[in-house]
């Protein structure tokens, strides 16, 4: 055991590949948590407009979270969780995208009750 794996790449050669990995996988990150923040603030600004407009008109609200319409707006984006879970692997990546964008949305709509508090 004292020569394990000793048979890698030494020198600069495997220095600079390194270097060249971390930057793409630092460039592929970025994006990602671009994704992501975009994704927050699509949550944010549906919830707080749903909310918004639910406050002045006082019919909207009670048809969105006093009627079983609230049951659709609470399960809706666990109803998408698990068809991105089950499916992620038959899935394309722009439909994949898609859905990740449609539960941001209803997770939106979803917490725009809180403003109505």
């Amino acid at each position: 055991m004292s020569d394990y794996n000793t048979h890698y790449a030494q020198g600069r050669v495997a220095a600079q590949g390194a270097a060249q990995v971390d930057a793409g996988l630092r460039a592929y990150m970025l994006g990602i948590y671009n994704y992501m923040g975009l994704a927050l603030l699509l949550t944010g600004v549906v919830a707080y407009g749903v909310g918004s407009y639910a406050e002045a008109n006082p019919a909207v609200a009670q048809t969105l979270f006093g009627s079983p319409l609230k049951w659709v707006i609470i399960f809706a984006p666990l109803a998408v969780v698990m068809g991105l879970s089950f499916g992620i692997n038959r899935l394309s990546a722009s439909t994949a995208q898609l859905l990740f964008w449609l539960y941001a949305g209803l997770v939106g709509l979803s917490l725009s009750a809180i403003f109505l508090v």
